[in-house]
């Protein structure tokens, strides 16, 4: 399982650094950060060292000061900066501003990136491809309005309908732009060198994107020939963004990721792209100790192997801060990473490159509807409300936490007030009309994945994966009627639709395809599937099932009994459709030769998940050979299961460092192995025989044999270069 070619390309990591020991772990693929003076010598040194070479850079923000500055073509850029609608500039870092992806922009990122080509990279990333949605008053964005509506610029913040258009220009600018700069680049590759060029777009989820309130293409780079596929930028610092769930406003970093993983992996679905699956051991906010970055670590690892159809990951992004840093940075009581976490890390590296693309588990598969649209309409423009925006030159990304509270105060008063609450709390970073349909499933159980609604129209049958389809128009909205159409056939053929909505949110009466005729898009929706229901309630359609819930969907989210009570719909719906749904506590999941379980908090139950037999501790330094797993309500395992062993042959059952060869005589075995400086590295292996010694480069090394499991343990302080291991 461990032994496999480099140009897999299964594992690999970012940096803008040059390597260092600690962080030379070999995985498969090196992405060398940003092109500057120093980016030949760095591919030089990670090609020396035996990485398949990419390039990664930003293409919504990055030292591009030559281009802003009119050093390129003589003519200054500036006006091209992401600006709010008071005139402040939206930077990543000081002279660093977030870009409007004009056709110069990319013509100067394509020929700049045709010197990364000449250096003989394998790939091109262009990360993070990022519109905020409080831009869109820059005069290069005016220009941008004017030529593609044919219609002079309308300011976002007027009307739902000037908000919505300028969200989906800002998506347009973007794919526009990897579409003209990756189809460039691909042909210069091709005609200068005969070379085909892969590029790729590593990038935030669909769902943590709509938290933070910034508009992306996502569903739509399947729509760029040139695009070999994506990243999924997913990891403790977006993960950890609070939400509400029971009345209650906190982390739910296990939760979040599932999510976030799941719509990500919906982006190559189907089309024979590449998927990334990101971790990060610590994240971009530094004030936080080892043992945070630790358990979060954990939880996205977990939440990305329940995925099943995606077996490859990126596993650091810039490694550098995670093994040469101290944390709480500027604290003085920070520290260098624990040697244990160290050890975790680096076994996690290797594991992680072992993972085959596995199936779903058996039982019903439920889906939540998604789509590009939902970061179209994250605020509401100035006419909801009674009071004008005031100036803001920061950005919050953190709800107050009484915000809940502020609204149950208002929920049974009339008028203005407690609409205007309502806005507030649905416009909000919790993203409240998505979660409040999400967690009391996902919570209990239910493995709930995100469906992307225009992929309906990209693929034939793309909704033939799910059996039970969870919906709602307040936080998006169809981009065309065919997504309708599509729905409706999928439930006529068998499908089961639940939809909750009352039709509040204002972008309901924007200008649209429905308007005229319906008054919202799900009112062609029941139209589609022939029912005109009631508030709530349950309807046969052709072979499926419908329900219908005319209420605002971030109710569910107030309080454990509301919660309960959108349970109990759901209940009902899937026990009419001849469904049935167990709720638990846990979810889980096997990967021969891996079990993977998270157990959750607020759930249906507070007890453990026990799970008994022989098997390795994945997520321990030394793989601990166990009888019995307890994993409490927040806790999650990966745990190497010895039934699925193949007993004829000494196996690798999991180690710190790269397998190069695996040979075998009547006497003993032989590996030779090569991994990252500075840290106590593990290698547990299975032997068909009890070992009488260890040798490593011909010295006397630690090993302590398991009889339960036949596998011995070799330990030794790891050093770059490849190594040998004699265990007789």
């Amino acid at each position: 399982m461990f032994i496999r070619s480099k140009t897999e390309e299964r594992t690999g990591f970012q940096n803008g650094l040059f390597p260092v020991d600690a962080i030379d772990c070999q995985c498969d693929f090196a992405m060398v950060y940003r092109f500057d003076a120093s980016t030949a010598e760095r591919i030089a040194v990670y090609r020396e060292k035996g990485y398949v070479i990419h390039l990664m850079t930003g293409i919504s923000w990055g030292h591009y000061t030559e281009y802003l500055d009119g050093d390129y073509d003589g003519r200054p850029h500036w006006d091209e900066a992401q600006t709010d609608r008071f005139g402040n500039q939206i930077l990543h870092s000081p002279r660093v501003p977030y870009m409007v992806p004009t056709i110069s922009f990319c013509d100067y990122m394509t020929e700049k990136l045709k010197g990364v080509v000449d250096l003989g990279v394998e790939a091109i990333h262009v990360e993070e491809p990022e519109f905020w949605d409080r831009a869109g008053y820059s005069d290069a964005f005016k220009r941008e309005y004017q030529l593609f509506y044919r219609a002079p610029w309308q300011p976002p913040h007027e009307s739902v309908d000037a908000r919505y258009k300028c969200a989906k220009l800002k998506a347009y600018l973007f794919t526009r732009a990897i579409d003209r700069i990756s189809s460039a680049l691909k042909e210069y590759a091709f005609v200068k060198y005969g070379k085909k060029l892969r590029f790729y777009v590593p990038t935030h989820s669909l769902v943590n994107y709509t938290q933070w309130k910034i508009v992306s293409p996502e569903g739509k780079l399947a729509d760029i020939p040139a695009v070999d596929g994506c990243i999924a930028q997913v990891w403790t610092g977006t993960s950890r963004e609070k939400n509400w769930f029971n009345g209650e406003y906190k982390e739910r970093t296990f939760e979040t990721a599932y999510l976030e993983y799941g719509v990500m992996q919906e982006l190559v679905k189907g089309t024979g792209r590449h998927m990334w699956f990101l971790h990060d051991p610590i994240e971009d906010n530094p004030a936080f100790d080892w043992n945070d970055y630790r358990r979060n670590y954990l939880c996205t690892v977990a939440a990305s192997l329940l995925h099943p159809k995606v077996n490859t990951y990126e596993i650091c992004p810039w490694p550098n801060r995670v093994f040469t840093e101290k944390y709480p940075r500027n604290d003085p009581a920070g520290e260098p990473i624990p040697a244990d976490y160290a050890t975790l890390l680096n076994n996690m590296f290797q594991t992680l490159g072992t993972l085959e693309e596995g199936n779903e588990e058996n039982g019903t598969r439920v889906g939540i509807l998604t789509g590009d649209s939902q970061l179209y309409q994250r605020a509401y423009p100035d006419s909801e409300f009674s009071e004008a925006a005031e100036e803001v030159t920061g950005t919050v990304l953190i709800d107050s936490d009484d915000l809940l509270d502020s609204f149950r105060n208002e929920l049974f008063k009339k008028g203005e007030a407690a609409r205007e609450t309502m806005l507030k709390y649905m416009e909000s970073s919790a993203f409240p009309a998505f979660y409040s349909l999400a967690l009391p499933l996902l919570k209990y159980g239910v493995p709930i994945r995100p469906v992307l609604a225009d992929n309906t129209r990209r693929y034939a049958g793309y909704l033939d994966d799910y059996d039970v389809l969870v919906m709602s128009y307040e936080y998006m909205k169809p981009d065309s009627p065919d997504v309708n159409a599509s729905l409706a056939e999928w439930v006529k053929k068998g499908g089961t639709l639940i939809y909750v909505g009352n039709g509040f949110d204002p972008y309901n009466r924007m200008n649209a395809w429905w308007s005229g005729k319906y008054d919202t898009p799900a009112d062609h929706l029941f139209a589609m599937l022939g029912i005109e229901p009631e508030n709530k309630g349950v309807y046969r359609c052709g072979s499926g099932t419908v329900a219908v819930w005319k209420t605002n969907p971030c109710l569910f989210s107030f309080n454990k009994e509301n919660a309960d009570n959108f349970r109990e719909f759901f209940t009902e719906t899937t026990e009419f459709a001849g469904k049935q749904i167990a709720f638990r506590n846990s979810l889980t999941i096997r990967r021969d030769p891996y079990l993977i379980a998270a157990v959750m908090d607020e759930s249906v139950s507070d007890k453990p998940l026990t799970v008994k037999g022989l098997y390795a501790d994945m997520f321990s330094p030394a793989f601990d050979v166990i009888t019995e797993k307890t994993i409490s309500p927040g806790e999650n395992a990966m745990l190497f299961d010895f039934s699925a062993l193949d007993h004829t042959a000494p196996q690798v059952i999991g180690t710190s460092v790269r397998v190069n060869e695996l040979q075998t005589d009547d006497s003993s075995v032989t590996l030779r192995v090569s991994g990252a400086g500075g840290f106590r590295a593990n290698l547990r292996i299975y032997l068909p025989f009890q070992p009488s010694s260890t040798l490593l480069d011909g010295v006397p090394c630690e090993m302590r044999y398991d009889e339960r499991s036949s596998t011995a343990l070799v330990s030794y302080d790891s050093t770059t270069g490849e190594k040998k291991i004699v265990i007789r």
